[in-house]
């Protein structure tokens, strides 16, 4: 059982469907989640509001190493199962969601493109844009590019989500660690909560050392 072929593709996939998809570019997202029985990875778009809307799901069995998608036939009445042999197949099946997903909205008029307003001219690129003070900061934003998706470190019942996702930074080449923590209340409002953690190379080899030795210390989430 291994997970070098779901962690490639994981690390990948993004980079892909941005190059090969505007609309993709500019609103799709994923997140992956590996402490699974089989790990996936989660498509989605995020509203206004913060909340999520899913679009597509990606599994991988590691016990035969194989990507697959799962689909409800109605005329059988069952799910069925759909092998990705190759991360082009996968490209194109996520790529594919996608497109459903936006045509759906578009009949549904439920969903308001976020993207469609006018660009600014000057927008020579379409790198993310981290505000390490909020969105409201009038102090300073820098550009980062971030090196992979959203990571799941930590879920319970849907309630309690904590991610991580990594980055360089454009200007100075130092790692941004970000760490979102989504909160579901009881009236069923999602608190989001997100913190930056900026760091040198020479940083880095320390507060791994460090995280490492201490490892056995640590205490489980609850």
């Amino acid at each position: 059982m291994s997970l070098e072929w779901f962690d490639r593709v994981s690390g990948e996939l993004q980079d892909h469907l941005k190059s090969i998809c505007e609309k993709y570019d500019r609103n799709g997202s994923m997140i992956v989640e590996r402490g699974s029985k089989h790990p996936r990875i989660e498509f989605y778009t995020e509203l206004e509001d913060d909340e999520r809307d899913y679009f597509s799901s990606l599994f991988f069995d590691p016990y035969n190493e194989e990507f697959y998608m799962e689909s409800f036939d109605p005329d059988l009445g069952q799910i069925s199962k759909v092998i990705l042999s190759d991360i082009e197949d996968i490209i194109d099946a996520v790529h594919e969601s996608f497109h459903n997903y936006l045509e759906e909205d578009e009949d549904d008029d439920d969903y308001d493109y976020a993207y469609e307003m006018d660009m600014d001219d000057d927008n020579d690129d379409n790198d993310d844009l981290y505000d390490p003070d909020g969105e409201n900061s009038d102090i300073y934003e820098i550009d980062v590019d971030w090196e992979t998706p959203e990571v799941t470190a930590y879920i319970q019942d849907n309630e309690v989500e904590v991610t991580y996702q990594f980055g360089i930074v454009q200007e100075t080449g130092d790692g941004v660690l970000k760490r979102i923590n989504r909160i579901r209340t009881a009236a069923d409002d999602l608190i989001k909560d997100e913190t930056n953690f900026i760091f040198s190379k020479e940083e880095a080899s320390t507060i791994i050392a460090m995280i490492a030795s201490h490892m056995d210390s640590l205490s489980e989430m609850e």
